[in-house]
Formats: C-alpha cells, sequence, structure tokens
C-alpha cells in the first residue's frame, strides 16, 4: 500500500509534512467533504471508488478536510498512512471518550466518577513505568494511551458537573498557560537564570513557589505518593529551602532509616524509588530463575528447602561455575 491520507489545516492548507508526499504522488485527490474551492486551489479532483486499488501500485495522495472527515476511517482501515499536524489524533480519542460516556454509549463508563476511577489511574501510571523499565516500546505505545484514556476520562466526566464544570479543552489550555509561564527563556525572549537543566530545575520550582502562592517549601508535595519517593521529594524540597541535613529524621526506628537513606541518595543525585525497585525487580527476576531450575532438574519449587534454594540460586549457580562456592 503506497496511500497516505492528509488531514487539511484549518483553511485547506497543508500540513508542512505532506509538501513532499503530495509533490512526489502518482495521483493526488480530495475527498467529497473538502469545499470545492479548496479542491481547486489544490488541482486534485474527488477520489474515485477504486483509489484504494489505485494505491496498491502507485502513490496515491487523498486530502481529507477534518479529522473528522467521514472518509477517513475508510481510509485508515484500507491501511492509507495518515499525515497530520501533531495533536490531531487527539481529537479521535475525544470523540471515542464523548461517545462512550453520552446515552447509547457505555454502560459501565457512564457510571463511573472520579472516585471509581482512581485505582485505574493509579494501575495504569504503574504499568506505564514497568514498560519504561522493560525498555518495551511496544508496551510504551499502549500504556501511554492507557494513560491518556484516564486523562480524557476524568475530564469528560468533569464536564457533566452541574456546579463546576470544564472539558478536556480547559485542562489543556491551561497546561498551555503554566508551560509557557514557567519557560521564560523559550517564550518571553529569555531568562538570565537559566543558563542549562540544572538551573532550569531550580527555576521552574521558583516560578511554580510564587505562582502557586506557596508558604511552606512542601507545600504541594503529593502526600499519596509512595514512602521513599515520598521521603526523597522532601529532602530535595527542604534542602533547596535550606534545612540542615541534621534536621532530617534519623535513627530512631527502622522508618528514619529508611528516611535516611532515602534522603541521602536524593540529595547524592540518586532516585532511591528506582534505585530500589530496579534492585526488587532482579531479585524477583532471581527468583522466577531459581524456579526454572529446580523445574527442569524435576524439583518442586514449592518443596525446596534453603540448601535447594541455594542450589538453584542464579548467583550460587554463577559463582560455582567460576569455581568459587559460597561458605
Amino acid at each position: 500500500m503506497t496511500g497516505a491520507v492528509v488531514v487539511l489545516r484549518p483553511g485547506g492548507l497543508l500540513p508542512a509534512a505532506a509538501v513532499p508526499l503530495a509533490r512526489a504522488a502518482n495521483a493526488c485527490y480530495v475527498t467529497s467533504a473538502v469545499d470545492g474551492a479548496t479542491a481547486s486551489a489544490l488541482d486534485a479532483p474527488v477520489a474515485p471508488e477504486d483509489v484504494v486499488a489505485q494505491a496498491e501500485s502507485r502513490a496515491v495522495v487523498v486530502f481529507a478536510a477534518s479529522a473528522d472527515d467521514p472518509a477517513m476511517g475508510v481510509l485508515r482501515r484500507a491501511g492509507f498512512a495518515v499525515v497530520a499536524e501533531p495533536g490531531v489524533g487527539l481529537l479521535d480519542a475525544v470523540a471515542v471518550m464523548d461517545r462512550l460516556r453520552s446515552p447509547g454509549g457505555c454502560p459501565w463508563d457512564a457510571e463511573q466518577t472520579h472516585e471509581t476511577l482512581r485505582q485505574y489511574l493509579v494501575e495504569e501510571c504503574f504499568e506505564l513505568l514497568e514498560a519504561i523499565e522493560d525498555g518495551d516500546r511496544a508496551a510504551l505505545r499502549e500504556e501511554l494511551g492507557d494513560v491518556l484514556l484516564q486523562v480524557l476520562f476524568h475530564a469528560r466526566i468533569a464536564a457533566e458537573d452541574p456546579e463546576d464544570p470544564f472539558t478536556v479543552d480547559d485542562v489543556a489550555a491551561e497546561l498551555v498557560v503554566k508551560l509557557v509561564n514557567r519557560h521564560p527563556h523559550v517564550f518571553a525572549g529569555g531568562d538570565p537564570a537559566v543558563r542549562d537543566a540544572s538551573s532550569q530545575e531550580l527555576r521552574w520550582e521558583e516560578l511554580k513557589q510564587a505562582e502557586k502562592r506557596r508558604e511552606s517549601s512542601v507545600d504541594g508535595v503529593a502526600m499519596g505518593q509512595p514512602a521513599l519517593a515520598l521521603a526523597a521529594k522532601l529532602a530535595q524540597r527542604t534542602a533547596r529551602a535550606g534545612l540542615p541535613g541534621e534536621l532530617l529524621p534519623r535513627h530512631e526506628n527502622p522508618g528514619a532509616r529508611l528516611f535516611e537513606l532515602a534522603a541521602l541518595a536524593k540529595l547524592a543525585g540518586g532516585d532511591p524509588e528506582s534505585d530500589l525497585r530496579a534492585v526488587a525487580r532482579a531479585f524477583a527476576a532471581d527468583v522466577r530463575a531459581a524456579e526454572a531450575a529446580a523445574r527442569a532438574a524435576g524439583v518442586d519449587p514449592a518443596t525446596m528447602d534453603h540448601a535447594a534454594w541455594t542450589r538453584f540460586w542464579p548467583h550460587t549457580t554463577k559463582s560455582a561455575a567460576h569455581g568459587d562456592h559460597p561458605n
């Protein structure tokens, strides 16, 4: 398939990425939804019924009026590559979410609230984190979509609130304002306080503090995050505020010792949450490897004692193979 469908920008303009594609095409058409003036300017007739068949043997470009053009679905299913300005696909996602939540849509989706969706938001974020840790590109793409679904779902529910409604466009607009205001070195002609990534991080916190009118250096820290990450974040925030290190919790109990380790790791430039997760994941992999080795040797993992676990433990096996036996 050498066909492509180009979603026109408002006013019938071509996305920049589509210009060389259109120039190299053997044939260019418009969908029936494209107005006559735009079709004339593009010098493209309405796509014939055999446009999909044509694309099997030559380069064909079809210009669509918008992401909602009725012909988009047919061309996509036929294997046409979609060329559009970044973000056009988000409109489709918003439309699907609206359909699911509207009368005649999905009964389960219609019953959900911000509260009932909380567990899914947490789960999807952790699944995305796992995909990143695994370096799994396919899973990364899927899990990003699942996290996006949560954003769209919550925004759609918020739009139905009778007292304080807001839409996904309000969410996006507020994000744009935030990003622009916190990047004056990019959008406001420069910021002498920003010289590199490190100074930008400090500047971001300063701008956030002023913007939100926070009274404490720990205001805005998500107290519901995992404990190790929370300890690290609190240590980072208070260090920036000049809090003496000796005032951090120390050696009073196991929790205080964990806090101290997390704080020291974070202040040294590490990420204790990720570090501990990496160790935990490696440990889980070793457990599975030992169990698999036991099964291969005809031993039921459920019956293994201390000696058997040691015998099949991956690191023990590796050391024994090199003549290094454990004590």
